[in-house]
């Protein structure tokens, strides 16, 4: 039964939330976070790139010890206040195209986490896992929930419904016309409630932060170890997420470009595809897929539909019925050459967020010579590959919601 905790959050002063709160750090362009930092002296980016201060790039052990130093300047000066009593946090965000995501940022467990309580549909990097559980050793806390999924839940519905009912203790729009809501709960019988609710639910998913949730138990390992008086119910045996029902998941599809025929003319490449997908040529009109196992293609000038010819391909498992695979097993690894889709500079990815036009305009623009378009994965999809123990290819789904860092903070 999943372990789902309350906790004391650390957090900005209801005033200054909305200049705190930004996205996560990898997300902006040198130029976009320069000019962030220059102009907001409260964003969460300056606790996370303390290098600014310096005009110096720092990285490894000195840069987590800034970080430390800079987040706890932020305490001190007041701009983040935590709260007296472990709360549950229901975190609402309704963006731009007015989809609304609503669930409750809680702790969970690292131990569900290793005995597959809590499932993982992808393969991380053990160098990442152990340089972020460092990362996380220094500072000393987590600012960036693990978004998790769990089926639909009548009791948590109702909590969550009735709660957003009442005044929110945050509510901010971002420059990205995204608007976010933050409600506390900390009456000891609603918290009561809420556990018991995500005890009585067997299986949790992870949906977006497979490396964090690594990280965290392996931090949790080392601080276990080197603890005589360990309990099990210490802050580092949990790490912060945020926990959402499957009905209000949002999958986007990656989208494929690479950059070569792998030596192959036009027309060659076009008799290799025919062994695997039935072609027609749509010309300059933009084609998207409307169903699983069709995919768009763009190349010269021109889109194709390619319809996979099931009689070819065999469904082994749930993993071989993801389009993400099939589209590796039949042409990127046996037609384009490519076999590691983590590290080959010839291949890219755009998230279906963005319009398939863009994907044109890469392949016009000469940086690809080819892109595929897929159909996004389905939460039941996800589900039974994580179920039979299988993972999926980097960039398979895109999910939101995504939140922002430095709104809640998770200190162990």
């Amino acid at each position: 039964m999943a372990k789902i905790h309350p906790f004391k959050a650390v957090r900005p002063t209801r005033d200054k939330v909305s200049l705190v709160a930004c996205r996560s750090y990898q997300s902006y362009t040198p130029i976009e976070r320069d000019s962030r930092m220059n102009y907001n002296p409260y964003s969460f980016l300056h606790i996370v790139n303390p290098g600014y201060k310096y005009q110096k790039e720092i990285s490894g052990e000195e840069r987590y010890k800034l970080v430390r130093n800079r987040y706890l300047e932020f305490k001190e000066d007041e701009i983040f206040i935590q709260d007296d009593n472990p709360c549950f946090y229901v975190y609402k965000i309704v963006n731009r195209e007015q989809e609304s995501f609503c669930g409750i940022i809680a702790a969970a467990s690292a131990e569900d986490y290793h005995n597959d309580i809590i499932k993982k549909h992808e393969d991380t990097l053990k160098d990442r896992e152990s340089t972020f559980k460092e990362y996380l050793k220094t500072v000393g806390f987590n600012a960036e929930p693990v978004l998790l999924t769990y089926p639909d839940n009548d009791f948590i519905t109702k909590v969550i419904s009735e709660t957003v009912k009442t005044r929110a203790e945050y509510e901010f729009t971002t420059t990205y016309r995204d608007t976010h809501y933050l409600w506390k709960i900390d009456d000891k019988k609603s918290v009561q409630e809420i556990q018991d609710a995500f005890s009585s639910i067997s299986i949790i998913y992870i949906a977006d932060g497979h490396h964090r949730s690594a990280s965290s138990y392996l931090l949790s390992q080392d601080l276990k170890e080197n603890n005589p008086e360990h309990q099990g119910n210490e802050a580092y045996n949990f790490f912060m997420s945020y926990l959402i029902p499957e009905s209000d998941l949002k999958i986007h599809e990656f989208n494929r470009l690479v950059k070569d025929l792998n030596g192959l003319t036009k027309q060659e490449f076009l008799i290799r595809l025919d062994e695997w997908f039935r072609i027609e040529n749509r010309g300059i009109k933009a084609y998207k897929p409307s169903k699983p196992h069709h995919f768009s293609m763009y190349l010269d000038g021109e889109f194709y539909s390619l319809y996979l010819r099931k009689t070819a391909y065999k469904f082994t498992d749930a993993l071989e019925e993801l389009d993400a695979q099939i589209l590796y097993k039949t042409v990127l690894e046996p037609i384009l050459n490519i076999k590691d889709l983590r590290s080959d500079t010839r291949i890219g990815y755009s998230h279906g967020k963005n319009d398939i036009v863009l994907v044109k305009s890469m392949v016009d623009n000469k940086e690809y010579k080819v892109g595929f378009g897929l159909f996004p994965a389905s939460i039941e999809q996800v589900k039974k590959i994580a179920n039979e123990g299988l993972k999926m290819p980097p960039k398979s789904t895109y999910i939101e919601p995504k939140l922002r860092s430095g709104v809640t903070i998770y200190e162990f």
